[in-house]
């Protein structure tokens, strides 16, 4: 039986984990309209709809969104372990992860590649964006996928899951050594200085290795090294986290000021980049900008999660839903923010305008189509386990 803090930490990490799924819709809705150039990585260029907001939200959200995520789901997977034991763990995560991978990475991304195709086409004034979208429609080749997309992050927590398995079962031959490796983490932990200094000490080597300030998604078949090696270090964080999950409440303290420090240093980078005489790459490998890619996203991950255990500990229907919806909402949002900018491409409205009602008419969708096709039906019990009643979930459904 679950005690009453152990019950607070589950829903206050659970709530955090679920809006960091949720902000890829802001990101992918952002992206679009971004003054800057980001080439085959997301593959829509506006040339007249921009604004400098929309590059400021996206370089906010870019530094701890999937570091945050890969972190809290480290944590869930050693809970899996430790509690209900590796076979029962594998089943949960190939339920949970590749079954659900597979079959939308075979229905989703064709999709995903029409919406593309469509919105580029419509800003760049082409006559039937559509014809030009559908014009490899009969070639056989191009349904079926060459990369993982926006499911990246499910290709690499299986691949994550892999790692943390064997990693924890051969671990468990060396007690001593595991003992001395939570003695140390424990240590650290406990000290707000030497926390931020050490995890963003590491942060900075890693990136000095890998020569960039900015890792982004790693969308191939193939997984890159320093994307790999860059997720799995919060991922094994969150997993040794578990070991000392009583130290969790720890992160309370100091909590708003890790996080104003974290936009502080967002700030400073971006204005960096705009005073900057001759254009600057964000991922640039400059000490400034290693500085900045090593520190914030330490900042934001100890001060986001501290704000998290303070005001989402206690149950909430309503977060309960939008945790339970978050799943199905991530899966289907990039095809939606990839196709709505080319249908409204022709509007009189500013950026910013645009930017918004992509947002938003993508998040009625999503939440709309969650709540009548999938909660209460075999796509839900699909994803996430079991099928839920349309109304808000009870405290007992936890």
């Amino acid at each position: 039986m679950p005690t009453k803090s152990s019950s607070s930490r589950l829903h206050a990490l659970d709530a955090l984990r679920a809006i960091m799924m949720l902000l890829g819709v802001v990101l992918h809705a952002a992206l679009t309209y971004n003054v800057t150039k980001h080439g085959d990585s997301w593959g829509i260029e506006q040339t007249v709809d921009t604004n400098l907001l929309t590059d400021f939200l996206v370089l906010l959200i870019h530094v701890f969104r999937m570091p945050v995520f890969f972190l809290i789901a480290g944590f869930f997977g050693a809970m899996l372990f430790y509690e209900r034991g590796v076979v029962s763990m594998m089943k949960n995560r190939i339920a949970r992860l590749v079954w659900p991978f597979l079959v939308f990475l075979v229905f989703l991304i064709p999709i995903k590649n029409i919406c593309f195709r469509y919105t580029e086409a419509a800003c760049n004034g082409m006559d039937n964006p559509w014809a030009f979208a559908l014009v490899r429609s009969g070639d056989l080749a191009a349904y079926i996928p060459h990369e993982t997309g926006h499911l990246w992050f499910l290709y690499h927590l299986i691949l994550f899951t892999a790692v943390g398995v064997a990693l924890a079962l051969a671990l468990a031959r060396f007690p001593r050594l595991t003992q001395k490796v939570t003695d140390v983490f424990r240590f650290v932990f406990v000290r707000p200085a030497l926390r931020v200094l050490l995890f963003g000490g590491l942060g900075y080597c890693l990136l000095s290795l890998f020569q960039t300030s900015m890792v982004d998604a790693v969308t191939g078949l193939i997984p890159e090294l320093p994307g790999f090696v860059w997720f799995l270090y919060f991922y094994t964080t969150g997993w040794v986290l578990y070991s000392s999950k009583d130290l969790l409440q720890k992160l309370k303290k100091f909590d708003w000021v890790s996080t104003l420090l974290g936009v502080g240093l967002v700030v400073a980078q971006a204005l960096v980049i705009l005073w900057s005489e001759r254009p600057v790459d964000p991922a640039a490998p400059t000490p400034l900008f290693l500085f900045f890619g090593a520190f914030t996203v330490w900042l934001f991950v100890f001060g986001l999660t501290g704000l998290f255990l303070r005001y989402a500990a206690n149950y909430s229907p309503v977060m309960r839903y939008v945790s339970d919806a978050a799943y199905w909402v991530y899966l289907i949002h990039l095809p939606l923010t990839a196709l709505l900018p080319g249908l409204i491409a022709d509007w009189p409205l500013p950026a910013l305008v645009k930017f918004f009602l992509v947002m938003l008419v993508t998040a009625i969708i999503c939440f709309t189509t969650y709540h009548y096709l999938v909660r209460n039906t075999q796509i839900g019990k699909f994803l996430n386990g079991r099928k839920y009643g349309r109304g808000l979930p009870k405290a007992s459904t936890n």
